[in-house]
């Protein structure tokens, strides 16, 4: 409509535009996150178990957080980014049949699932189809050729 000269918009056309707007405003956030937030908020609703790590070896301080997930039916061992553990030769992630990992390991109450894949950062390890995890209560940061284990997260 043109008014004077003027163009001018109709009660119509601003309720349109409003309505238009107050949709853009409550778009859900997870649908603006990118893939790699969207697949954390996927993988918060299938935790297993979790814990955050603690030192056991003063010289070797770890840090972060550790967790068992369940996605698309394989259940995997994840470190958050935070997670940081101090170097060594031989060092392992593993699995531990008490809530707490002494410094040095006995055979029999561990299981070695990898060698650490990096000493600082998110990670994640496939955990085997036949573990039964019920049987472990904490994951471990491990140096198998000193037999000293750096920290524990209890899960």
């Amino acid at each position: 409509m043109f008014v004077n000269g003027l163009k001018t918009v109709s009660l119509a056309g601003v309720v349109l535009l409003n309505t238009v707007m107050v949709e853009v405003a409550f778009t859900p956030v997870a649908a603006a996150l990118p893939a790699s937030s969207s697949t954390e908020i996927i993988a918060q609703n299938n935790i297993l178990a979790s814990g955050l790590f603690m030192t056991v070896e003063q010289d070797h301080p770890t840090e972060g957080t550790a967790r068992i997930i369940n996605e698309n039916g394989k259940r995997y061992l994840e470190f958050d980014g935070a997670f940081t553990t101090a170097q060594g030769p031989d060092v392992n992630v593993i699995l531990h049949r008490n809530s707490s990992i002494p410094v040095n390991l006995k055979e029999g109450e561990y299981i070695t699932l990898a060698s650490l894949q990096s000493f600082d950062g998110s990670q994640r390890y496939l955990l085997p189809d036949d573990l039964d995890i019920s049987q472990y209560k904490s994951v471990g940061i491990w140096c198998r050729e000193f037999n000293v284990t750096f920290g524990y997260a209890s899960l």
